[in-house]
Protein backbone atom coordinates (compact mmCIF):
# COMPACT_ATOMS: atom_id res chain seq x y z
CA UNK A 1 0.00 0.00 0.00
CA UNK A 2 2.77 2.40 0.90
CA UNK A 3 6.39 3.03 0.20
CA UNK A 4 9.03 4.17 2.63
CA UNK A 5 9.73 7.90 2.39
CA UNK A 6 12.28 8.20 5.16
CA UNK A 7 15.21 7.85 2.74
CA UNK A 8 15.61 9.00 -0.89
CA UNK A 9 14.89 6.41 -3.53
CA UNK A 10 18.21 5.56 -5.26
CA UNK A 11 16.35 5.05 -8.52
CA UNK A 12 15.14 8.61 -8.32
CA UNK A 13 18.69 9.82 -7.81
CA UNK A 14 19.69 8.06 -11.02
CA UNK A 15 16.83 9.79 -12.88
CA UNK A 16 18.71 13.05 -13.00
CA UNK A 17 17.38 15.55 -10.49
CA UNK A 18 20.26 15.11 -8.05
CA UNK A 19 22.53 17.92 -9.19
CA UNK A 20 21.16 20.41 -11.71
CA UNK A 21 18.75 20.05 -14.62
CA UNK A 22 18.96 23.07 -16.92
CA UNK A 23 16.99 24.27 -19.93
CA UNK A 24 15.85 27.36 -21.84
CA UNK A 25 12.18 27.75 -22.67
CA UNK A 26 9.81 30.41 -23.94
CA UNK A 27 6.83 32.06 -22.34
CA UNK A 28 3.54 30.34 -23.08
CA UNK A 29 1.97 33.57 -24.33
CA UNK A 30 4.91 35.28 -26.03
CA UNK A 31 7.68 33.35 -27.85
CA UNK A 32 9.90 36.42 -27.70
CA UNK A 33 10.17 36.08 -23.91
CA UNK A 34 12.66 33.40 -22.88
CA UNK A 35 13.56 31.88 -19.54
CA UNK A 36 16.46 29.86 -18.22
CA UNK A 37 15.16 27.22 -15.84
CA UNK A 38 17.25 25.14 -13.45
CA UNK A 39 16.08 22.35 -11.16
CA UNK A 40 17.93 21.20 -8.07
CA UNK A 41 16.87 18.83 -5.29
CA UNK A 42 15.22 21.67 -3.39
CA UNK A 43 14.16 24.41 -5.80
CA UNK A 44 13.08 25.46 -9.27
CA UNK A 45 14.90 28.66 -10.27
CA UNK A 46 13.58 30.79 -13.13
CA UNK A 47 15.51 33.64 -14.75
CA UNK A 48 14.19 35.82 -17.52
CA UNK A 49 16.72 36.09 -20.36
CA UNK A 50 17.00 39.72 -21.35
CA UNK A 51 19.47 42.05 -23.06
CA UNK A 52 18.99 44.54 -20.21
CA UNK A 53 21.63 44.53 -17.42
CA UNK A 54 19.28 43.31 -14.71
CA UNK A 55 17.84 39.82 -14.69
CA UNK A 56 14.56 38.92 -13.04
CA UNK A 57 14.86 35.77 -10.92
CA UNK A 58 12.25 33.74 -9.05
CA UNK A 59 12.97 30.76 -6.82
CA UNK A 60 10.24 28.25 -5.97
CA UNK A 61 10.87 25.74 -3.20
CA UNK A 62 9.93 22.20 -4.15
CA UNK A 63 8.57 21.63 -0.65
CA UNK A 64 5.68 23.86 -1.82
CA UNK A 65 5.10 21.97 -5.09
CA UNK A 66 2.18 19.52 -5.37
CA UNK A 67 2.69 18.39 -8.95
CA UNK A 68 3.71 19.03 -12.53
CA UNK A 69 2.22 17.90 -15.82
CA UNK A 70 3.33 17.85 -19.45
CA UNK A 71 0.99 18.20 -22.43
CA UNK A 72 0.70 19.03 -26.11
CA UNK A 73 -0.27 22.47 -27.28
CA UNK A 74 -3.78 23.27 -28.52
CA UNK A 75 -4.41 22.58 -32.18
CA UNK A 76 -2.34 20.59 -34.64
CA UNK A 77 -0.23 23.49 -35.87
CA UNK A 78 1.73 23.99 -32.63
CA UNK A 79 4.86 21.80 -32.65
CA UNK A 80 5.72 22.89 -29.11
CA UNK A 81 4.95 21.07 -25.88
CA UNK A 82 4.31 22.46 -22.40
CA UNK A 83 4.93 21.66 -18.78
CA UNK A 84 3.29 23.38 -15.83
CA UNK A 85 4.38 23.14 -12.18
CA UNK A 86 1.94 23.93 -9.36
CA UNK A 87 3.13 25.56 -6.15
CA UNK A 88 1.39 26.60 -2.92
CA UNK A 89 3.97 28.81 -1.16
CA UNK A 90 3.29 30.87 1.94
CA UNK A 91 2.49 34.48 1.17
CA UNK A 92 1.27 37.43 3.19
CA UNK A 93 -2.45 37.58 3.77
CA UNK A 94 -4.18 40.53 2.20
CA UNK A 95 -4.23 43.43 4.69
CA UNK A 96 -2.73 41.19 7.36
CA UNK A 97 0.65 40.33 8.83
CA UNK A 98 -0.14 36.60 8.72
CA UNK A 99 0.90 33.99 6.18
CA UNK A 100 -1.20 31.59 4.15
CA UNK A 101 -0.65 29.24 1.23
CA UNK A 102 -1.53 30.72 -2.14
CA UNK A 103 -1.60 29.01 -5.51
CA UNK A 104 1.09 29.81 -8.12
CA UNK A 105 1.60 28.01 -11.41
CA UNK A 106 4.66 28.20 -13.64
CA UNK A 107 4.17 27.19 -17.27
CA UNK A 108 6.79 26.89 -20.02
CA UNK A 109 6.76 26.10 -23.74
CA UNK A 110 9.27 23.58 -25.08
CA UNK A 111 10.13 24.06 -28.76
CA UNK A 112 13.63 22.69 -29.14
CA UNK A 113 13.03 21.15 -32.58
CA UNK A 114 10.28 20.94 -35.17
CA UNK A 115 9.33 17.42 -34.06
CA UNK A 116 6.30 17.61 -31.69
CA UNK A 117 7.09 14.19 -30.20
CA UNK A 118 10.65 15.14 -29.25
CA UNK A 119 9.39 18.34 -27.63
CA UNK A 120 6.76 16.42 -25.67
CA UNK A 121 9.38 13.93 -24.46
CA UNK A 122 11.50 16.80 -23.15
CA UNK A 123 8.49 18.37 -21.41
CA UNK A 124 7.67 15.02 -19.83
CA UNK A 125 11.27 14.63 -18.66
CA UNK A 126 11.03 17.94 -16.82
CA UNK A 127 7.60 17.18 -15.37
CA UNK A 128 8.78 13.79 -14.13
CA UNK A 129 11.92 15.27 -12.55
CA UNK A 130 9.97 18.05 -10.81
CA UNK A 131 7.41 15.59 -9.46
CA UNK A 132 10.08 13.26 -8.12
CA UNK A 133 12.09 16.05 -6.57
CA UNK A 134 9.05 17.64 -4.92
CA UNK A 135 7.96 14.27 -3.49
CA UNK A 136 11.18 14.09 -1.49
CA UNK A 137 10.73 17.65 -0.28
CA UNK A 138 7.44 17.15 1.57
CA UNK A 139 7.26 18.93 4.96
CA UNK A 140 8.43 16.67 7.77
CA UNK A 141 8.77 17.02 11.52
CA UNK A 142 12.22 16.27 12.88
CA UNK A 143 12.57 12.84 14.41
CA UNK A 144 9.45 11.41 12.76
CA UNK A 145 9.60 8.53 10.28
CA UNK A 146 7.00 8.77 7.55
CA UNK A 147 5.78 6.53 4.79
CA UNK A 148 4.07 7.79 1.66
CA UNK A 149 0.73 7.06 0.05
CA UNK A 150 1.39 5.09 -3.11
CA UNK A 151 1.39 7.19 -6.29
CA UNK A 152 -0.75 7.13 -8.21
CA UNK A 153 -2.91 6.21 -5.23
CA UNK A 154 -6.54 5.23 -5.16
CA UNK A 155 -8.29 7.43 -2.65
CA UNK A 156 -11.87 7.27 -1.42
CA UNK A 157 -13.10 10.69 -0.33
CA UNK A 158 -16.23 10.64 1.83
CA UNK A 159 -18.18 13.90 1.94
CA UNK A 160 -21.04 14.71 4.28
CA UNK A 161 -23.01 17.42 2.43
CA UNK A 162 -24.87 18.36 5.63
CA UNK A 163 -21.82 19.02 7.80
CA UNK A 164 -21.01 22.49 9.08
CA UNK A 165 -23.14 25.02 7.25
CA UNK A 166 -24.04 22.47 4.57
CA UNK A 167 -21.27 23.62 2.23
CA UNK A 168 -18.83 20.70 2.37
CA UNK A 169 -19.42 19.58 -1.22
CA UNK A 170 -19.12 23.13 -2.56
CA UNK A 171 -15.91 23.64 -0.59
CA UNK A 172 -14.49 20.45 -2.04
CA UNK A 173 -15.23 21.35 -5.65
CA UNK A 174 -14.14 24.95 -5.18
CA UNK A 175 -10.87 24.44 -3.29
CA UNK A 176 -9.66 20.83 -3.24
CA UNK A 177 -10.71 19.22 -6.49
CA UNK A 178 -8.34 21.31 -8.58
CA UNK A 179 -5.42 20.64 -6.24
CA UNK A 180 -5.91 16.88 -6.54
CA UNK A 181 -5.94 17.18 -10.33
CA UNK A 182 -2.73 19.23 -10.26
CA UNK A 183 -1.12 16.61 -8.03
CA UNK A 184 -2.35 13.72 -10.24
CA UNK A 185 -4.16 12.15 -7.29
CA UNK A 186 -6.97 9.89 -8.51
CA UNK A 187 -9.98 9.68 -6.22
CA UNK A 188 -13.54 8.45 -5.94
CA UNK A 189 -16.04 10.78 -4.32
CA UNK A 190 -18.67 9.22 -2.05
CA UNK A 191 -21.52 11.38 -0.75
CA UNK A 192 -22.87 10.10 2.56
CA UNK A 193 -26.64 9.88 2.63
CA UNK A 194 -27.53 9.17 6.24
CA UNK A 195 -26.22 8.70 9.74
CA UNK A 196 -23.65 5.88 9.95
CA UNK A 197 -23.54 5.49 6.17
CA UNK A 198 -19.74 5.86 6.21
CA UNK A 199 -19.45 3.45 9.13
CA UNK A 200 -21.38 0.76 7.29
CA UNK A 201 -19.51 1.41 4.07
CA UNK A 202 -15.98 0.98 5.44
CA UNK A 203 -17.06 -1.97 7.58
CA UNK A 204 -17.93 -3.91 4.41
CA UNK A 205 -15.63 -2.34 1.80
CA UNK A 206 -12.89 -4.19 -0.05
CA UNK A 207 -10.06 -2.08 1.33
CA UNK A 208 -7.56 -3.61 -1.06
CA UNK A 209 -9.07 -1.28 -3.66
CA UNK A 210 -8.04 1.84 -1.72
CA UNK A 211 -4.72 3.32 -0.67
CA UNK A 212 -6.30 5.92 1.61
CA UNK A 213 -9.63 7.00 3.07
CA UNK A 214 -10.19 10.76 3.28
CA UNK A 215 -12.94 12.57 5.15
CA UNK A 216 -14.39 15.89 3.94
CA UNK A 217 -16.60 16.80 6.88
CA UNK A 218 -16.41 17.54 10.57
CA UNK A 219 -14.81 15.24 13.11
CA UNK A 220 -17.98 13.14 13.44
CA UNK A 221 -17.58 11.43 10.07
CA UNK A 222 -14.04 10.34 10.88
CA UNK A 223 -15.37 8.94 14.16
CA UNK A 224 -17.73 6.79 12.07
CA UNK A 225 -14.97 5.62 9.73
CA UNK A 226 -12.55 4.65 12.52
CA UNK A 227 -15.18 2.67 14.39
CA UNK A 228 -16.31 1.02 11.18
CA UNK A 229 -12.75 -0.11 10.51
CA UNK A 230 -12.36 -1.40 14.06
CA UNK A 231 -15.57 -3.44 13.76
CA UNK A 232 -14.12 -5.51 10.92
CA UNK A 233 -12.75 -9.00 11.51
CA UNK A 234 -9.55 -7.87 9.77
CA UNK A 235 -9.36 -4.73 11.95
CA UNK A 236 -5.59 -5.02 12.41
CA UNK A 237 -4.98 -4.63 8.69
CA UNK A 238 -7.95 -2.33 8.07
CA UNK A 239 -6.93 0.28 10.64
CA UNK A 240 -3.57 0.60 8.87
CA UNK A 241 -5.32 2.21 5.89
CA UNK A 242 -4.06 5.82 5.85
CA UNK A 243 -6.72 8.31 6.93
CA UNK A 244 -6.92 11.89 5.74
CA UNK A 245 -8.98 14.86 6.89
CA UNK A 246 -10.32 17.86 4.97
CA UNK A 247 -12.21 20.39 7.14
CA UNK A 248 -15.86 20.65 6.14
CA UNK A 249 -17.59 20.91 9.51
CA UNK A 250 -17.87 23.54 12.21
CA UNK A 251 -15.35 22.17 14.72
CA UNK A 252 -12.61 20.70 12.51
CA UNK A 253 -10.40 19.86 15.48
CA UNK A 254 -8.30 17.17 13.79
CA UNK A 255 -7.82 19.29 10.66
CA UNK A 256 -6.56 22.18 12.81
CA UNK A 257 -4.26 19.77 14.65
CA UNK A 258 -2.84 18.28 11.45
CA UNK A 259 -2.15 21.78 10.16
CA UNK A 260 -0.48 22.68 13.46
CA UNK A 261 1.75 19.59 13.35
CA UNK A 262 3.33 20.90 10.12
CA UNK A 263 4.58 23.90 12.14
CA UNK A 264 2.76 26.19 9.72
CA UNK A 265 1.28 29.58 10.68
CA UNK A 266 -2.26 29.41 12.14
CA UNK A 267 -5.06 29.07 9.59
CA UNK A 268 -8.85 29.09 9.66
CA UNK A 269 -11.78 28.51 7.33
CA UNK A 270 -10.79 28.23 3.64
CA UNK A 271 -7.11 28.78 4.49
CA UNK A 272 -7.20 25.71 6.73
CA UNK A 273 -8.90 23.73 3.95
CA UNK A 274 -6.20 24.79 1.50
CA UNK A 275 -3.50 23.68 3.93
CA UNK A 276 -5.10 20.28 4.50
CA UNK A 277 -5.57 19.85 0.75
CA UNK A 278 -1.88 20.57 0.28
CA UNK A 279 -0.98 18.02 2.98
CA UNK A 280 -3.18 15.44 1.26
CA UNK A 281 -1.46 16.06 -2.08
CA UNK A 282 1.94 15.57 -0.45
CA UNK A 283 0.75 12.21 0.88
CA UNK A 284 3.03 11.71 3.89
CA UNK A 285 1.70 9.18 6.41
CA UNK A 286 2.49 9.12 10.13
CA UNK A 287 1.10 7.34 13.16
CA UNK A 288 -2.16 8.21 14.94
CA UNK A 289 -2.99 7.26 18.52
CA UNK A 290 -6.45 5.87 19.25
CA UNK A 291 -8.19 5.63 22.60
CA UNK A 292 -10.38 2.67 23.55
CA UNK A 293 -13.44 3.89 25.47
CA UNK A 294 -15.64 1.58 27.56
CA UNK A 295 -19.14 2.74 28.48
CA UNK A 296 -21.37 1.58 31.31
CA UNK A 297 -23.62 -0.14 28.77
CA UNK A 298 -20.67 -2.49 27.98
CA UNK A 299 -20.19 -0.79 24.63
CA UNK A 300 -16.72 -0.04 23.36
CA UNK A 301 -15.77 2.84 21.10
CA UNK A 302 -12.53 4.01 19.53
CA UNK A 303 -11.72 7.68 19.76
CA UNK A 304 -9.15 9.84 17.96
CA UNK A 305 -9.86 13.22 19.55
CA UNK A 306 -11.46 13.61 22.98
CA UNK A 307 -13.68 12.45 25.79
CA UNK A 308 -15.60 15.24 27.57
CA UNK A 309 -17.99 15.65 30.50
CA UNK A 310 -19.52 18.82 31.86
CA UNK A 311 -19.04 22.26 30.33
CA UNK A 312 -17.26 21.19 27.11
CA UNK A 313 -19.73 18.39 26.38
CA UNK A 314 -22.66 20.70 27.15
CA UNK A 315 -21.41 23.41 24.77
CA UNK A 316 -20.67 20.92 21.99
CA UNK A 317 -24.09 19.33 22.24
CA UNK A 318 -26.23 22.37 22.98
CA UNK A 319 -24.62 24.53 20.27
CA UNK A 320 -26.06 22.25 17.59
CA UNK A 321 -28.91 24.71 17.22
CA UNK A 322 -26.38 27.30 16.00
CA UNK A 323 -24.79 25.00 13.41
CA UNK A 324 -25.83 27.27 10.53
CA UNK A 325 -23.38 29.99 11.68
CA UNK A 326 -20.33 27.70 11.42
CA UNK A 327 -17.44 27.65 13.89
CA UNK A 328 -18.78 30.61 15.84
CA UNK A 329 -21.46 28.24 17.18
CA UNK A 330 -19.05 27.20 19.93
CA UNK A 331 -18.55 30.79 21.09
CA UNK A 332 -22.30 31.29 21.17
CA UNK A 333 -22.75 28.02 23.07
CA UNK A 334 -20.02 29.01 25.51
CA UNK A 335 -21.67 32.34 26.33
CA UNK A 336 -25.07 30.68 26.81
CA UNK A 337 -23.66 28.00 29.11
CA UNK A 338 -21.64 30.56 31.09
CA UNK A 339 -24.85 32.40 31.85
CA UNK A 340 -26.13 29.34 33.74
CA UNK A 341 -22.92 27.60 34.78
CA UNK A 342 -23.42 24.04 36.03
CA UNK A 343 -21.45 22.05 38.56
CA UNK A 344 -21.33 18.26 38.30
CA UNK A 345 -20.60 15.73 41.00
CA UNK A 346 -18.50 12.73 40.12
CA UNK A 347 -15.33 10.78 40.75
CA UNK A 348 -12.22 10.81 38.61
CA UNK A 349 -9.15 8.59 38.61
CA UNK A 350 -6.25 8.23 36.21
CA UNK A 351 -3.03 6.33 35.56
CA UNK A 352 -0.17 8.84 35.27
CA UNK A 353 2.42 8.38 32.55
CA UNK A 354 5.14 7.53 35.07
CA UNK A 355 3.07 4.69 36.54
CA UNK A 356 2.00 3.17 33.23
CA UNK A 357 5.13 1.16 32.50
CA UNK A 358 3.90 -1.96 34.32
CA UNK A 359 0.37 -3.31 33.88
CA UNK A 360 -1.65 -2.82 37.07
CA UNK A 361 -2.61 -5.73 39.29
CA UNK A 362 -5.96 -7.12 38.22
CA UNK A 363 -5.72 -5.70 34.70
CA UNK A 364 -7.24 -7.43 31.72
CA UNK A 365 -4.44 -9.41 30.10
CA UNK A 366 -6.35 -11.60 27.69
CA UNK A 367 -8.89 -11.06 24.94
CA UNK A 368 -11.74 -10.74 27.43
CA UNK A 369 -12.82 -7.13 27.85
CA UNK A 370 -13.76 -5.53 31.19
CA UNK A 371 -16.82 -7.21 32.66
CA UNK A 372 -20.25 -5.69 32.87
CA UNK A 373 -20.46 -3.26 35.80
CA UNK A 374 -22.90 -4.17 38.57
CA UNK A 375 -21.87 -1.67 41.24
CA UNK A 376 -19.20 0.45 39.54
CA UNK A 377 -16.93 2.59 41.68
CA UNK A 378 -13.41 3.93 41.64
CA UNK A 379 -12.65 1.85 44.71
CA UNK A 380 -14.70 -0.58 46.76
CA UNK A 381 -15.32 1.98 49.51
CA UNK A 382 -16.88 4.51 47.13
CA UNK A 383 -19.98 2.86 45.62
CA UNK A 384 -22.25 4.68 43.18
CA UNK A 385 -25.26 3.69 41.15
CA UNK A 386 -25.51 3.37 37.44
CA UNK A 387 -27.13 6.47 35.98
CA UNK A 388 -29.58 5.99 33.10
CA UNK A 389 -29.20 8.19 30.05
CA UNK A 390 -31.76 10.95 30.50
CA UNK A 391 -30.37 13.26 27.82
CA UNK A 392 -30.91 13.37 24.09
CA UNK A 393 -28.90 15.17 21.45
CA UNK A 394 -31.03 17.16 19.07
CA UNK A 395 -28.83 17.23 16.00
CA UNK A 396 -29.21 17.67 12.29
CA UNK A 397 -25.92 15.86 11.73
CA UNK A 398 -26.49 12.63 9.91
CA UNK A 399 -22.91 11.58 10.65
CA UNK A 400 -23.25 11.62 14.42
CA UNK A 401 -22.78 8.37 16.31
CA UNK A 402 -25.66 6.29 17.60
CA UNK A 403 -23.82 4.42 20.28
CA UNK A 404 -26.81 2.22 21.20
CA UNK A 405 -26.80 0.58 17.79
CA UNK A 406 -23.26 0.82 16.54
CA UNK A 407 -20.68 0.77 19.30
CA UNK A 408 -18.41 -2.25 19.54
CA UNK A 409 -19.91 -4.50 22.18
CA UNK A 410 -17.63 -5.85 24.86
CA UNK A 411 -20.05 -8.57 25.87
CA UNK A 412 -22.29 -10.79 23.80
CA UNK A 413 -22.29 -14.09 21.93
CA UNK A 414 -21.10 -12.63 18.64
CA UNK A 415 -17.94 -11.04 20.00
CA UNK A 416 -17.38 -13.77 22.59
CA UNK A 417 -17.09 -16.31 19.81
CA UNK A 418 -14.62 -14.37 17.68
CA UNK A 419 -11.60 -12.84 19.39
CA UNK A 420 -10.45 -11.15 16.18
CA UNK A 421 -13.00 -8.37 16.65
CA UNK A 422 -12.20 -7.95 20.34
CA UNK A 423 -8.66 -6.59 20.19
CA UNK A 424 -6.71 -4.52 20.93
CA UNK A 425 -6.54 -5.65 24.52
CA UNK A 426 -6.98 -2.91 27.13
CA UNK A 427 -4.32 -4.23 29.48
CA UNK A 428 -4.35 -1.13 31.70
CA UNK A 429 -8.07 -1.20 32.48
CA UNK A 430 -9.72 -3.29 35.19
CA UNK A 431 -13.39 -4.12 34.82
CA UNK A 432 -15.76 -1.23 35.46
CA UNK A 433 -17.10 -3.26 38.38
CA UNK A 434 -13.61 -3.50 39.89
CA UNK A 435 -11.71 -0.83 41.86
CA UNK A 436 -8.89 0.95 40.10
CA UNK A 437 -5.40 -0.33 40.96
CA UNK A 438 -3.31 1.30 43.68
CA UNK A 439 -0.99 2.81 41.06
CA UNK A 440 -3.82 5.06 39.86
CA UNK A 441 -4.37 8.56 41.21
CA UNK A 442 -7.77 9.36 42.77
CA UNK A 443 -8.86 12.98 42.47
CA UNK A 444 -10.03 14.24 45.83
CA UNK A 445 -12.44 16.80 44.41
CA UNK A 446 -15.93 15.59 43.56
CA UNK A 447 -17.42 18.81 42.19
CA UNK A 448 -16.37 19.58 38.62
CA UNK A 449 -17.21 22.17 36.02
CA UNK A 450 -15.61 20.08 33.27
CA UNK A 451 -13.45 17.05 32.58
CA UNK A 452 -11.71 16.87 29.20
CA UNK A 453 -9.42 14.11 27.96
CA UNK A 454 -7.88 15.10 24.62
CA UNK A 455 -5.20 13.49 22.43
CA UNK A 456 -4.70 16.14 19.72
CA UNK A 457 -3.42 19.71 19.88
CA UNK A 458 -6.73 21.39 19.04
CA UNK A 459 -10.27 21.00 20.33
CA UNK A 460 -11.58 23.23 17.52
CA UNK A 461 -10.11 25.45 14.81
CA UNK A 462 -9.64 28.27 17.31
CA UNK A 463 -9.02 26.26 20.50
CA UNK A 464 -5.34 25.34 20.89
CA UNK A 465 -5.83 23.09 23.87
CA UNK A 466 -2.53 21.17 24.09
CA UNK A 467 0.32 23.18 22.55
CA UNK A 468 2.83 20.34 22.94
CA UNK A 469 0.66 17.48 21.68
CA UNK A 470 1.28 15.43 18.57
CA UNK A 471 -0.86 12.83 16.85
CA UNK A 472 1.35 10.01 18.10
CA UNK A 473 2.75 11.09 21.46
CA UNK A 474 1.06 8.18 23.27
CA UNK A 475 -0.53 10.51 25.81
CA UNK A 476 -4.06 11.32 26.98
CA UNK A 477 -3.92 14.97 27.98
CA UNK A 478 -6.33 15.25 30.91
CA UNK A 479 -7.77 18.60 31.96
CA UNK A 480 -10.33 19.22 34.65
CA UNK A 481 -11.77 22.36 36.20
CA UNK A 482 -13.09 22.16 39.76
CA UNK A 483 -16.09 23.96 41.22
CA UNK A 484 -15.59 27.44 42.58
CA UNK A 485 -14.25 29.01 39.40
CA UNK A 486 -16.02 32.24 38.50
CA UNK A 487 -17.70 32.82 35.17
CA UNK A 488 -15.20 35.54 34.15
CA UNK A 489 -12.28 33.27 35.07
CA UNK A 490 -13.68 30.40 33.00
CA UNK A 491 -14.26 32.73 30.05
CA UNK A 492 -10.68 33.99 30.34
CA UNK A 493 -9.44 30.39 30.16
CA UNK A 494 -11.26 29.73 26.91
CA UNK A 495 -10.20 33.04 25.40
CA UNK A 496 -6.59 32.26 26.34
CA UNK A 497 -6.97 28.83 24.75
CA UNK A 498 -7.25 30.51 21.35
CA UNK A 499 -3.49 31.15 21.60
CA UNK A 500 -2.63 28.12 23.72
CA UNK A 501 -1.99 30.33 26.75
CA UNK A 502 -4.57 28.95 29.20
CA UNK A 503 -2.03 26.98 31.24
CA UNK A 504 -0.12 30.21 31.87
CA UNK A 505 -3.17 31.87 33.42
CA UNK A 506 -2.34 30.50 36.84
CA UNK A 507 -5.95 29.44 37.46
CA UNK A 508 -6.08 27.38 40.69
CA UNK A 509 -9.18 25.53 39.50
CA UNK A 510 -7.53 24.21 36.30
CA UNK A 511 -5.57 20.94 36.54
CA UNK A 512 -3.60 19.32 33.72
CA UNK A 513 -2.15 15.79 33.81
CA UNK A 514 -0.55 13.47 31.25
CA UNK A 515 -2.07 10.01 31.59
CA UNK A 516 -2.33 6.62 29.91
CA UNK A 517 -5.77 5.66 31.19
CA UNK A 518 -8.62 7.17 33.17
CA UNK A 519 -11.99 6.43 34.74
CA UNK A 520 -14.86 8.86 35.26
CA UNK A 521 -17.96 8.11 37.37
CA UNK A 522 -20.68 10.74 37.24
CA UNK A 523 -22.80 11.06 40.39
CA UNK A 524 -25.05 13.86 39.18
CA UNK A 525 -28.18 12.25 37.72
CA UNK A 526 -28.22 14.41 34.60
CA UNK A 527 -25.47 15.38 32.21
CA UNK A 528 -23.75 14.68 28.91
CA UNK A 529 -20.65 12.74 27.94
CA UNK A 530 -19.22 13.10 24.45
CA UNK A 531 -16.62 11.08 22.56
CA UNK A 532 -15.09 12.95 19.62
CA UNK A 533 -17.96 15.41 19.93
CA UNK A 534 -20.62 12.69 19.69
CA UNK A 535 -22.92 12.12 22.67
CA UNK A 536 -22.73 8.64 24.22
CA UNK A 537 -24.52 6.87 27.06
CA UNK A 538 -24.37 8.80 30.31
CA UNK A 539 -22.74 6.89 33.15
CA UNK A 540 -19.38 5.48 34.25
CA UNK A 541 -16.74 5.47 31.51
CA UNK A 542 -13.09 4.51 31.29
CA UNK A 543 -10.48 4.75 28.56
CA UNK A 544 -6.97 3.69 27.59
CA UNK A 545 -4.67 4.97 24.88
CA UNK A 546 -3.22 2.72 22.16
CA UNK A 547 -0.19 4.51 20.69
CA UNK A 548 0.19 4.50 16.92
CA UNK A 549 -2.72 2.16 16.30
CA UNK A 550 -3.93 4.00 13.18
CA UNK A 551 -2.28 5.89 10.30
CA UNK A 552 -2.80 9.57 9.46
CA UNK A 553 -1.93 11.61 6.37
CA UNK A 554 -0.01 14.48 7.93
CA UNK A 555 3.14 16.56 7.57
Amino acid sequence: MEKDASDPDPSRQRNGFVGVLYGEFTDTLDDRVRYSVSLTESALTIRRISSSPGRTEAVFKLVDCVGCRAYRGPGGSDVGAYFTAYFYPFKRRWMSAGLTRQRVEQCFRVALVQDPLVNLQEAERWAHAIRDASALQAPRRDGVVYSEVRRPGRIMILVNPQSGRGQALQLFTGHVQGMLTEASVPYTLVITERQNHARELVRKADLSQWDALVIMSGDGLLFEVINGLMEREDWQEAIQTPLGILPGGSGNALAASVHHYTQSPPAWNEELLLSCGFILCKGLVGSLDLVSVHLASTQRLFSFLSLAWGFVADVDTESEKYRHVGAIRFLMGTLVRLASLRVYQGRLAYLPIKEAQNPPRGSVMDNHPPSTPQHPSLCSSLPCQLIPNTSSKQSSRHNSSNSNRNAISTKGPETQSDSKTRAPVDSLLPGLDQPVPESWTLVKEEDFVLVLAIYQSHLAEDLWTVPGATADDGVIHLFYVTAGISRPALLRLFLAMEKGAHLACGCPHLVYEKVKALRLEPISPHGMITVDGEMVDYGPVQAQIHPGLARLICG
